[in-house]
């Protein structure tokens, strides 16, 4: 006489039950787990710094064509860039408060996204929250713009976006 054995093992149903209730933890808890907050924050300043870049050499394109490139920040040159009126040194704008508000849409301070800081030649524009950015300890996550004293010289304009949270 044959036997019947027994089959041990899970049903189709209880394993297709316990890969729903997976899944479902996995999309509830992933979020938690995975913070893209810094990836977007390096992102927005790389896009920053392509603005700072553009609106560089526009600034320098006016300053030639005024043909006010070779007078010194002291002399108080400026050009005009959509109505506003940019203070120049040597055909570059000055790193000021006023002429990053009237070249860039951005708006700085408590409650925005972003932070400035001005320090000599140096314009910083940091991540509200964040540390703020010196010339000797410039940190991470910003994007420098350092005046140049030079007409054939491009100001530098610098960017990290290491350690954005």
């Amino acid at each position: 006489m044959k036997r019947l054995q027994k089959q041990a093992g899970f049903t189709l149903i209880e394993l297709v039950v316990v890969i729903v209730i997976l899944g479902i933890l996995a999309v509830t808890a992933a979020p938690k787990f995975v913070d893209l907050t810094g990836d977007a924050n390096g992102a927005t300043l790389q896009g920053v710094k392509a603005a700072v870049e553009t609106a560089t050499t526009g600034v320098h394109a006016k300053s030639l064509i005024a043909g006010n490139h070779t007078t010194v920040k002291g002399d108080d040159p400026t050009v005009t860039v959509a109505g506003a009126t940019i203070e120049i040194g040597s055909g570059w704008h000055n790193a000021t408060l006023e002429n990053f508000n009237d070249l860039l849409d951005i708006q700085f301070g408590a409650g925005e996204q972003f932070s400035n800081v001005v320090e000599g030649t140096s314009f910083f524009i940091y991540i509200t929250g964040d540390t703020a950015p010196t010339v000797a300890a410039p940190g991470n996550c910003r994007v420098q713009y350092t005046e140049s004293a030079n007409s054939n010289v491009k100001p530098v304009i610098d960017i990290d976006v290491t350690g954005c949270s």
